[in-house]
């Protein structure tokens, strides 16, 4: 399942799947234009657009980021003295305290890796660790060394207790990696902050995925793009969120020329060879960012029963070329 962790920028290729389309400058007749800022988080560029005045809007983002900047430091697997890599040093068998956040993303993790047999797993640290070596130095993943991570990688040895927080690992060694679910739960964190903060119309954008709180004034909703096997097409949505998963412009090349994607297949241990991308439709970033990797993972046959399951709707799914 995963793809390549929080630090990486990741899904670029495919940001362009989810464009948002009512953003003009001069905004609605009679409507001041909305504000919008960048900054680089998560590995990669996020946009914070919002309808507000500019005193209100200032501070209601500044507060966004800074939630954002503090859950990348819990729940990056890139930094090393994260809370998600330093409970990766824990022995196997002991119970491990940990945040609410770390927590709650990690529980959704479980819920869905056990939804889809472990197509999503977020166990697959060891794994995601082989595949960024591997596109950093060009050189293929030696089997022994892919053998002995792929033994490291199974969602069923991470045990939860609610009632004390904690965590513990069945075996040693093991590696989380959320990448494919936290991103959407920082961003869901974000837009709950600037609702807070009394700026209720928002967006934010990072790399594929992209969550909205209430309508632009005046509109039933924020449109966005998808792409689908006829061509663009536009949903209007608020109080949602969109994400689109599969081969983006991170790849590798094995010796007899298969090109492998960033989205770990568990079942071999390897980059995704599929070119399918897809587009989910959800209540939240954390579970539209899950559905949409493990859809590119799992049969179409078994895609009725994972919409059910999660709510959510596949509202784009092409097949793109590598």
């Amino acid at each position: 399942m995963i793809d390549s962790g929080l630090g990486a920028v990741r899904r670029a290729a495919i940001a362009a799947l989810a464009i948002v389309l009512n953003l003009h400058p001069s905004g609605a007749a009679g409507q001041a234009p909305p504000i919008e800022q960048r900054e680089v988080h998560l590995g990669m560029e996020v946009r914070l657009v919002v309808h507000a005045t500019p005193e209100a809007a200032e501070a209601a983002m500044r507060a966004a980021w800074d939630r954002i900047e503090a859950l990348e430091a819990i729940l990056s697997d890139w930094r090393p003295a994260s809370e998600l890599s330093r409970l990766g040093r824990h022995p196997a068998g002991e119970w491990i305290p940990v945040s609410p956040a770390l927590f709650d993303v990690l529980a959704r993790a479980l819920a869905v890796a056990a939804a889809t047999d472990g197509a999503f797993d977020p166990t697959i640290g060891p794994l995601t660790t082989l595949w960024r070596e591997s596109r950093r130095t060009g050189r293929p993943i030696p089997t022994a060394a892919l053998d002995s991570a792929r033994r490291r990688v199974d969602w069923r040895a991470v045990t939860l207790d609610t009632a004390r927080r904690s965590v513990r690992f069945a075996h040693a060694d093991m590696r989380l990696d959320l990448g494919a679910i936290a991103k959407g739960w920082i961003l869901d964190q974000a837009l709950a902050t600037l609702d807070r903060a009394g700026v209720p119309a928002a967006l934010i954008e990072a790399g594929g995925d992209i969550v909205v709180g209430a309508p632009p004034p005046g509109s039933a909703g924020w449109r966005i793009a998808v792409g689908t096997a006829h061509g663009d097409s536009v949903v209007v949505v608020h109080h949602a969120a969109v994400s689109t998963s599969g081969p983006a412009s991170q790849s590798i090349i094995d010796p007899d020329g298969t090109v492998r994607s960033h989205v770990i297949d568990t079942h071999d241990g390897r980059g995704s060879t599929s070119a399918l991308q897809v587009s989910v439709l959800a209540a939240n970033g954390a579970t539209a960012d899950a559905l949409a990797t493990a859809l590119t993972l799992v049969p179409r046959a078994r895609w009725p029963a994972l919409q059910r399951r999660f709510a959510v709707r596949v509202v784009g799914a092409t097949q793109s070329e590598k």
